[in-house]
């Protein structure tokens, strides 16, 4: 069996000769292939050269934006990036191929046309996009190493979704600050009670010119050969843990649950939160607690509260798409009637109309959801209802888009029988158009949900509610396990969204 090749089109003879053509072209790419009647291949070369040429041009003032004249910015550009010369030269093969191809063609009349300045075109945007995009598989190959202890996290993040209540056991003493007199008084605990005991009982906080006091704490009847955490309670009631050498101090108990170490009383800016200088003479002590913290015991496992957020935001994102599929379905039903040609094309007026919600509808739809979020949130605030009116506009105007395809897609011919019975507009719509479009409208709005939950996700980064809001604050704070956990909800729950929504899908197709 032979294969057929479609035999070439004969088209009118060249408005000049083939020199003048080729001479054409190479004064303004494309003139030439015009006067060969080719104007919409002229017109192709003649823009795809312009914009290359321009795109260069501001490539290399990127490159070397600091010179001043152009011709130091190309010298200095090229010296930088050295593929920017060789498409310079890409460039000027494809200005002399335009002058080869106006040529030939002015010699031809059949329409057989090389694709070989199209190629190379191809070649030199792609060229560009790969400098522009600064694509560089190099360092990600060197630098993927760096960044897989985070990519695990956030695959394998399930260590953050249980959580073990701990119990700790905290023995304290006080240590007064600054010394007044002999310190606070004595009051041991029974012998067999854990405890701990310093000595000085008072002293001077460490500063950036100074150390402070040295003290011994000394601990007994504390559980034997556990690891005890020292710690400190200012007097605005303030937490934290002891540090000396950048570490924190632990300590582990003997065989008894004693344990004796010699720390630095803790270091602190020139007075506390309450304002007290404790370089200016006084006679009051402020009263700093210093505790022994143990591990006591830890409780069963539980759920997280990284996870009963997720669980809370998710459910929150999918009604949150639920509702915006609801009202942009609803009030994209009357749109979609007046942007469908068949129904709106029966005079001047209608015909107006049909024009209008069209650009009106493509406007809203070209304009990204989250644009539409940030809107909003400056309109009523952080939070879901944001995301709710945002994702209702972008689907009023995608719903009405599909809407009205699926009726100018519809059999004319029962439009044509409610015609001839004398039916108005309304009658027509209501007894031709609805049976035939209820199917497609029912798989558009399910689909549409589906999109709403998945973009709800985004909208959430903000400020428009749902599960993004959380997931970009743990990226903000680095935390990403818990970050993972949201990535890996918001996966699961598209999918088992998809699932559903075919599954509907089928059942009114």
């Amino acid at each position: 069996m032979s294969l057929r090749t479609r035999p070439p089109e004969i088209r009118d003879p060249s408005l000049v000769s083939a020199p003048v053509a080729a001479l054409l072209s190479l004064v303004l790419p494309g003139l030439g292939q015009m006067m060969a009647r080719s104007v919409r291949r002229g017109l192709t070369m003649l823009f795809s050269l312009v914009s290359s040429i321009a795109l260069l041009v501001w490539r290399i003032q990127v490159v070397a934006r600091r010179e001043v004249e152009f011709s130091a910015q190309t010298a200095k550009a090229y010296d930088l990036q050295p593929t920017l010369l060789y498409l310079t030269i890409a460039i000027a093969l494809v200005y002399l191929w335009t002058v080869v191809d106006a040529y030939l063609l002015a010699l031809r009349t059949e329409s057989r046309q090389s694709a070989g300045p199209f190629i190379l075109i191809l070649a030199v945007f792609f060229s560009l996009g790969w400098q522009i995009s600064e694509i560089d598989w190099v360092s990600f190959a060197t630098q993927l190493e760096d960044g897989k202890p985070t990519i695990a996290k956030i695959m394998w993040p399930w260590e953050r979704a249980l959580h073990y209540p701990e119990e700790h056991l905290i023995v304290h003493t006080i240590v007064e600050v600054p010394c007044i007199g002999k310190g606070p008084a004595d009051s041991r605990s029974p012998n067999d009670e854990p405890s701990i005991d310093v000595q000085p009982k008072c002293g001077m906080l460490t500063t950036r010119d100074t150390e402070g006091t040295t003290i011994s704490v000394a601990g007994r009847n504390l559980q034997p050969t556990t690891e005890t955490e020292i710690w400190w309670k200012d007097p605005e009631n303030q937490e934290f843990r002891q540090r000396e050498g950048g570490d924190s101090v632990v300590v582990t108990t003997d065989s008894t649950g004693g344990f004796q170490v010699d720390i630095l009383m803790p270091k602190r800016l020139v007075g506390t939160a309450s304002g007290r200088d404790y370089t200016v003479a006084t006679r009051e002590a402020d009263e700093w607690e210093l505790q022994a913290r143990q591990l006591a015991s830890v409780g069963e496992a539980e759920w997280s509260a990284e996870i009963k957020l997720i669980v809370e935001k998710m459910v929150e994102t999918i009604f949150l798409g639920m509702m915006a599929t609801f009202f942009g379905g609803i009030l994209a039903i009357p749109f979609s009637f007046l942007a469908a040609r068949n129904l709106m094309s029966a005079s001047p007026l209608t015909l107006a109309v049909y024009y209008l919600v069209r650009t009106v509808m493509n406007i809203v739809r070209s304009i990204e959801t989250i644009i539409w979020a940030v809107i909003f949130v400056v309109v009523v605030g952080l939070g879901p209802f944001a995301g709710t009116l945002a994702l209702t506009i972008h689907s009023i105007a995608a719903l009405a888009k599909l809407y009205s395809e699926a009726i100018e897609s519809i059999d004319p011919g029962p439009i044509e029988a409610i015609h001839a019975t004398g039916a108005n507009w309304i009658q027509t719509v209501i007894y031709a158009v609805v049976p035939q479009i209820v199917p497609p409208f029912v798989s558009f709005t399910i689909y549409r949900w589906d999109i709403n939950v998945r973009m709800s996700t985004i909208i959430g980064l903000v400020g428009g509610g749902g599960i993004g809001f959380l997931l970009v604050q743990w990226i903000r704070l680095l935390d990403y396990r818990a970050a993972g956990i949201a990535v890996w909800f918001i996966a699961v729950t598209v999918a088992i969204l998809d699932y559903i929504s075919s599954e509907i899908r089928e059942r009114y197709t």
